[in-house]
């Protein structure tokens, strides 16, 4: 049996995503990238599961210090999403455009978003070109409740 490819990543691109902000810090250093693979994997305790690109700067953070945040966009904020799409050479920068005060864990939570939850690694599997990291939800703030942001309605694509 062969895969075919086309197939694959037009069914793989229907299966539907939000887009968050995972935020991250190591010290003073701030980091951030948008999220598009990310459920809900336990009511008790809370926990969320969510792919990391396994060559990214923020996957080494979270790896190092087995924590980081998850920010819910509305869903007219895919410029911002857009400002955390792309990988950068740098860290931080990225916030400029996103205040954010620090949580419970010290990791960024937007100012300007429906809310966000600050979660602790519990597990991960490494394989392929992304890690799956499996996090307990410690903390969460609601600022506005509201129509959450999704990859769909972007016209992006991340996946396939």
């Amino acid at each position: 049996m062969s895969l075919d490819l086309d197939a694959k990543k037009t069914l793989l691109r229907k299966i539907p995503h939000g887009l968050f902000i995972c935020g991250v810090r190591e010290g003073d250093e701030v980091n951030g990238f948008t999220a598009s693979w990310v459920t809900q994997g336990s009511f008790e305790p809370p926990m969320v599961v969510m792919g990391v690109r396994a060559d990214s700067t923020s996957h080494g953070i979270i790896e190092r210090t087995g924590c980081f945040s998850l920010n819910v966009l509305r869903a007219d904020q895919k410029d911002l999403a857009a400002v955390f799409f792309k990988p950068q050479k740098a860290m931080g920068g990225r916030f400029e455009a996103a205040p954010f005060q620090e949580g419970e864990l010290g990791l960024p939570l937007l100012d300007d978003a429906i809310g966000g939850v600050e979660c602790s690694v519990i597990g991960k599997v490494k394989h392929g070109d992304h890690t799956v990291f499996v996090a307990e939800v410690k903390s969460a703030r609601l600022l506005a409740d509201g129509e959450a942001l999704n990859l769909a309605s972007t016209g992006w694509n991340y996946g396939g």
